[in-house]
């Protein structure tokens, strides 16, 4: 039986060989399928016990570094209120840890397990209006001994501070620009950055007014970090007599956030270095609005006045703006500058661009004298013009 078994046996493989081969090749790669399908399965779950994980792990409370005492304590301020002494988990080091950054302690709130990124205020970040203005002070007409002296005391100090500590001096902390409106004094600030390569920074004083209260002092201590992280950095503050008035004795709880947030300002500028890589120019039409605190030695010390172009820059100013458009037939720059007595730079700019349109609407592709003429008296009629519609009306002319 056995004998015959075997011989049964040698028959079919001799009849059969191709068939066991393919069906052992069938066999080899189901196995290697059904190898890498568990492995995905075990991945898969090892995923799903890690999402389990996360969501029966308790939560982390968000801190504030306030100090590092030593190599194993750090004084926190927790979000939930107090302020805290805690540990530090192995793998973070306590040296890397400054005031100032945000890291995660366990649900007890005994330790730091993490550091968290340092994260933007989105209201800040708005304000940044770009990493290098496209302003330079060749652009600024009228101004040349304003751009000296703000040259002398914002755009040298970032580029050479070397130069003041070889001699032994200190540059102001922040520059006031104060004129009438429409003087180039936005344009010198962008100057500024742009000569510095600096970050420009711009802020109107009257967004940091919010009806919640400390939130405009807030948004003035994420400015001022923001722009320490980013340095060179030049923070510009138009209108700063809407947080920068008198302060009165005034019970109104808007009148009090409007001092608070004053008081966080002066604070911040009392609080970094004068060659460090931050500077703070300021603007405002009514210099005599702002509070005393404002203008003393250490804060706004430098006061430069940006006043109306006389005669010869005017005939700077012109040149500049009419060197940007496309002209035809003789141009008195000369008499332009005489009819504009009165007129800001951004009165001039407005006549350049008048002139324009005068020239599209007699069908033509270039500016000729009599456009500027009649944009002239354009320009000037609106600046007479009524700014409301009566009295008690409430409606503003534009």
């Amino acid at each position: 039986m056995t004998s015959s078994s075997t011989g049964a046996d040698n028959a079919r493989g001799r009849h059969y060989p191709m068939d066991i081969e393919e069906e052992i090749r069938r066999l080899q790669n189901r196995v290697r399928q059904l190898t890498r399908a568990k492995l995905d399965l075990e991945r898969k779950l090892e995923e799903a016990r890690r999402e389990v994980y996360k969501l029966m792990s308790p939560p982390a409370i968000e801190a504030t570094v306030l100090e590092v005492i030593d190599n194993e304590r750090v004084l926190v301020k927790s979000t939930t209120g107090p302020n805290l002494i805690v540990r530090v988990v192995q793998g973070i080091d306590v040296k890397s840890l400054r005031p100032g950054m945000s890291v995660a302690l366990n649900n007890r709130g005994s330790t730091i397990i993490d550091v968290l990124p340092q994260k933007v205020d989105p209201l800040v970040k708005a304000m940044e209006v770009e990493k290098k203005p496209n302003v330079t002070f060749k652009d600024i007409g009228g101004l040349s001994e304003q751009i000296r002296e703000l040259y002398e005391v914002a755009v040298l100090p970032l580029k050479n501070p070397e130069i003041f500590q070889e001699i032994g001096i200190e540059p102001p902390k922040g520059v006031l620009l104060y004129g009438p409106p429409g003087t180039g004094k936005t344009m010198l600030a962008k100057a500024v950055a742009r000569e510095s390569n600096a970050v420009f920074i711009r802020i109107v004083a009257s967004e940091l007014v919010n009806k919640f209260i400390g939130e405009g002092a807030r948004i003035v201590r994420e400015v001022f970090r923001y722009a320490r992280q980013n340095a060179p950095a030049v923070i510009f503050i138009d209108e700063i007599d809407g947080i920068g008035a008198r302060r009165a004795d005034l019970g109104t709880s808007g009148d009090r956030e409007v001092q608070r947030t004053l008081l966080q300002l002066l604070a911040e500028m009392d609080g970094f270095d004068p060659l460090s890589n931050v500077k703070v120019i300021a603007a405002t039409n009514r210099l005599d609005l702002l509070d005393p605190a404002l203008l003393r030695p250490g804060r706004f010390d430098r006061l430069i006045e940006v006043p109306l172009p006389n005669y010869e820059a005017r005939k700077e100013i012109f040149s500049i703006h009419l060197s940007k458009v496309k002209r035809e037939g003789r141009i008195d720059i000369d008499r332009l500058a005489e009819l504009t007595e009165g007129f800001s730079g951004a009165d001039i700019k407005a006549v350049v661009t008048e002139a324009g349109f005068f020239a599209i609407r007699s069908g033509r592709r270039a500016i000729a004298m009599e456009d500027l003429l009649q944009a002239i008296e354009k320009v000037r009629a609106r600046n007479k013009a009524p700014t409301a519609t009566g009295p008690g009306t409430g409606v503003i002319m534009i």
